[in-house]
């Protein structure tokens, strides 16, 4: 046998954009853009829940959650994946792959949480209006948050624990500029029966229960909003929960097209992964877009945010 295939995998070369040099340093550019207004515009969004006591409510809190986990998610891997695009060392440790995949797992695991979570909470408001207050209180809130935070980072637990208790003794090259699950398991030398299985059923199983959440929610909304005999109440009705809706489609949407479309067979891997890098950095930034120009509270506490800093 090759000495090669006997050599434990120390460390991994994360392939990223390596095959399409020509678009490195304008990506470099788009991405360091796309980055900072990620960070600035959940950024505000945080201080405004903060600062504005009118947002200081479940709804709000649960939007601040999501603002935190569009500044954590894309800090797991846009800061290597700058670095990389500049620079030709690739490489990335085994421990510095295993906590990258457990962060971006963790995270991404707690915002499908979350994101059910926020249709829970759209769905007591808008069809039990009058007992709101009683069952969204700030201590159930405090659970609910608490319950996706654990969750989240539990699965990830689980998953990252049976992706590096496996054998990697042949390429160390990862398919990807981040470290996932599926190009990280197939690089394995060892049966991965047990990892693959765990994705499909925990995996499956969590995302399944909290997309399901999410829909059926959005089927009371609905079957709720059309009920009401005004326009003008269903416009209110509906205003309420538009931009989470827009949220969720956003994240589903790029979900399934990052994970689970074909690969396609015109164009390059390379192409692929671009597909996936752009997909992967615009959700984050695009979140609070949508609740600033969506939600009028929210519109209104960043306004009296910038006066007060512009006026400081």
């Amino acid at each position: 046998m090759d000495v090669y295939n006997l050599t434990t995998v120390t460390q991994f070369i994360l392939i990223g954009l390596s095959d399409l040099p020509e678009v490195r340093y304008p990506l470099f550019v788009a991405f360091v853009i796309i980055y900072q207004i990620t960070l600035l515009g959940n950024g505000l969004i945080l201080l405004a829940i903060v600062t504005e006591k009118k947002l200081q409510t479940p709804m709000y809190y649960l939007l601040a959650n999501l603002s935190l986990l569009d500044i954590f998610c894309p800090s797991a891997t846009v800061p290597k994946m700058l670095k990389n695009l500049l620079t030709e060392d690739h490489s990335i440790s085994f421990v510095g792959c295993a906590l990258q995949l457990y962060f971006l797992v963790a995270l991404a695991g707690t915002e499908v949480f979350l994101l059910a979570v926020m249709a829970y909470d759209r769905y007591v408001a808008i069809c039990f209006p009058l007992r709101y207050s009683l069952i969204m209180t700030k201590v159930r809130c405090v659970q609910l948050l608490f319950g996706t935070w654990a969750a989240g980072f539990l699965n990830s637990f689980v998953h990252t624990m049976s992706t590096f208790s496996l054998s990697f003794c042949n390429s160390n090259r990862v398919n990807q500029y981040y470290c996932d699950i599926p190009p990280v398991v197939a690089l394995s030398c060892s049966s991965t029966y047990m990892a693959e299985m765990l994705v499909l059923v925990i995996g499956g199983i969590c995302g399944v229960g909290a997309f399901l959440i999410t829909l059926i929610s959005y089927i009371y909304i609905v079957s709720t909003i059309l009920k009401i005999q005004s326009a003008e109440g269903k416009r209110k009705a509906f205003s309420t929960c538009a931009s989470h809706l827009l949220v969720v489609f956003l994240f589903y949407g790029t979900t399934i097209f990052t994970y689970i479309r074909p690969t396609s067979s015109q164009h390059s891997p390379g192409r692929d992964r671009l597909i996936s890098m752009l997909y992967g950095v615009i959700t984050p930034m695009l979140n609070p877009i949508i609740y600033s120009l969506r939600n009028t509270e929210v519109k209104g506490a960043l306004r009296k945010v910038l006066h007060l800093r512009i006026c400081s």
